[in-house]
């Protein structure tokens, strides 16, 4: 059985207050948005918090959340709460785990290496996403014994996948999480009014550098470069020197070296090359978990026939998601998807969720509705822009020690006692 989490972090943060200190990182789901936001540039915060089309899926996240409530049960003896999980036959001290968010460079310097500190120290299993600022390699020194999955993009050369799981293997990496949702990206109106994609000035793409296949693709290209686009482009202005800076800054070797060779330009024309994949099938599924012992998750589930390919396929889970609305503008809020899923597979695979997640509480409806765990996204990307590893360590304790206390609160001792029974549906009717 756990300690008291929740009371232990409100005890520590009360007796530092009566002492003048609050908290850097504000725990109020909105305050902690707000102030992280403003804190951004432009381009990070169009990257970070907006969404596909005009916003709805993202709104819609929120809105199925509200659909629910949680009704407490009084006098029961909850003096003893144990928040644990069993994934893969490996024991979690919680029910949390990080989502893959790339480009973490945009919100701060120490990137992903700042998140793995963070997620070490409060307990929160990390997935390393493909489109890291770091290799796996070094996001995996940071996080010393403590588990870590690796989220893989499918690219179109198979060579590479092989290579990204191998060295996710080599890594000490106990799960991968293959998304699914983003063959290409979608329509990401703040993105496009800027006209910035991070991945084109060479952020997010560290993985790829480090990789010895994708090397090799780099060098084959600039040996041998493909015909330039027929398609004539606009006339360089300023901005353009500092995008070559940072692609410049961003590939490895030393910048000036960068500044005067065609490979870090030519590393990213490769990734955009390689990066979309629209063909995948379930047969590609198969081929893939053919070549790895590790469990294979995917991630982006919205329909229970797609839950039940996948289970079909030799996944070990699934992962309920619409990638926090980043995708598909007008796309069902991945809380409604959840028990149609959880219905058709649940007792046959591992049942994941995210998208929309903004607090301990919709955590514990998710958990009821079905889910066996819970991926935290955007507001440890927050944490991250506010305080680096600690604000990152602060948002996911914050989480564990929410929902202890949400747990106490409500009659519940177990992650396996949050049922569908702790809930009820709003009343949609005015009061």
């Amino acid at each position: 059985m756990s300690e008291s989490i929740g009371r232990n972090a409100q005890s520590r943060i009360y007796r530092r207050g009566v002492l003048g200190h609050r908290p850097g990182v504000p725990f109020s789901p909105d305050r902690l948005r707000e102030k992280a936001v403003r804190a951004m540039s432009t381009t990070a915060r169009a990257y970070v918090d907006g969404g596909a089309g005009n916003g709805d899926t993202m709104r819609a996240n929120r809105a199925a959340f509200d659909r629910w409530r949680i009704v407490p049960r009084m006098m029961r003896d909850t003096r003893e709460r144990d928040q644990s999980v069993e994934l893969f036959g490996r024991r979690l001290p919680s029910p949390f785990l990080t989502c893959p968010i790339g480009v973490a460079e945009m919100v701060h310097g120490e990137h992903d290496l700042a998140v793995a500190r963070g997620a070490r120290d409060a307990g929160v299993p990390m997935i390393v996403s493909t489109q890291a600022s770091a290799s796996t390699e070094q996001i995996a020194a940071e996080l010393g014994d403590h588990e870590r999955w690796y989220q893989l993009y499918w690219s179109s050369d198979d060579a590479l996948v092989e290579s990204f799981v191998r060295r996710a293997e080599r890594a000490g990496c106990s799960a991968i999480v293959v998304t699914l949702d983003t063959t290409l990206l979608g329509w990401r109106t703040q993105d496009l009014d800027l006209g910035y994609l991070p991945f084109a000035r060479g952020m997010g793409i560290a993985q790829y550098t480090a990789d010895p296949v994708f090397r090799e693709r780099v060098a084959e290209r600039v040996a041998n470069p493909p015909a330039e686009p027929g398609e004539p482009l606009p006339r360089p202005r300023p901005g353009a020197v500092r995008s070559l800076a940072t692609l410049s800054r961003t590939y490895p070797g030393r910048t000036v070296d960068n500044l005067r060779s065609l490979e870090p330009r030519v590393a990213v024309e490769t990734f955009l090359d390689l990066f979309s994949r629209q063909d995948l099938t379930w047969e590609n599924l198969q081929w893939l978990t053919s070549r790895t012992s590790l469990p294979v998750l995917v991630k982006g589930i919205q329909h229970p026939d797609d839950a039940e390919l996948a289970v079909g396929a030799g996944a070990a889970g699934v992962i309920v998601s619409n990638h926090g609305g980043r995708q598909v503008d007008g796309a069902v809020g991945s809380l409604d998807a959840l028990p149609a899923v959880v219905e058709r597979v649940g007792g046959r695979t591992t049942v994941l969720f995210d998208s929309g997640i903004r607090c301990a509480a919709d955590a514990f409806k998710a958990l009821a509705l079905g889910a066996d765990a819970v991926c935290i996204g955007r507001p440890w990307v927050y944490g991250l822009a506010l305080g680096g590893a600690e604000g990152v360590r602060q948002v996911l304790e914050g989480f564990r020690a929410e929902l202890d206390l949400t747990m106490a609160l409500s009659g519940v001792t177990s992650i396996g006692e949050i049922t569908a029974e702790t809930l009820v549906r709003a009343d949609p009717r005015p009061a």
